[in-house]
């Protein structure tokens, strides 16, 4: 099982596309960043702290599906709701479940892994398996 977080936005005037509405790809921006603030709020410190250390460099986004519902506009605050669907070895499921109030917008998922710099190449990363002191505060 693992913990749930939830990330509050302020919908503003530019992320909306000239019907008003907010421009889908911010969704997905809003995903991302609560992707981080997950971890955060789980304890696990930013990657740019955990690189000296770890070795780690992030969590890159290997796939992404967004299923949407229900608009969002201008002046609302909005918020995601995301949690860990599943652990595997060397990545894991993202799932975002996005609400104004008791409406559900749009619910994604993101398929991440934990990756370092390939220490053979340093141009390409690799991914490595999910470290155990994150996986226990995550849970």
């Amino acid at each position: 099982m693992s913990k749930s977080t939830v990330l509050k936005v302020d919908v503003r005037f530019g992320d909306c596309d000239p019907a008003g509405i907010v421009f889908f790809p911010n969704f997905h921006r809003w995903m991302d960043a609560s992707s981080l603030h997950f971890f955060m709020s789980c304890g696990v410190p930013p990657w740019h702290e955990l690189t000296p250390r770890t070795g780690i460099i992030g969590t890159p986004l290997l796939e992404h599906q967004t299923r949407f519902r229900k608009p969002a506009v201008y002046g609302q605050t909005i918020e995601i709701h995301t949690s860990v669907e599943e652990w595997r070895e060397k990545v894991f499921v993202h799932r975002h479940v996005v609400r104004r109030g008791d409406d559900v917008l749009c619910e994604g998922t993101e398929t991440r892994a934990f990756c370092i710099r390939d220490p053979e190449d340093p141009s390409r990363i690799r991914a490595i398996t999910v470290p155990e002191d994150i996986l226990r505060l995550c849970q």
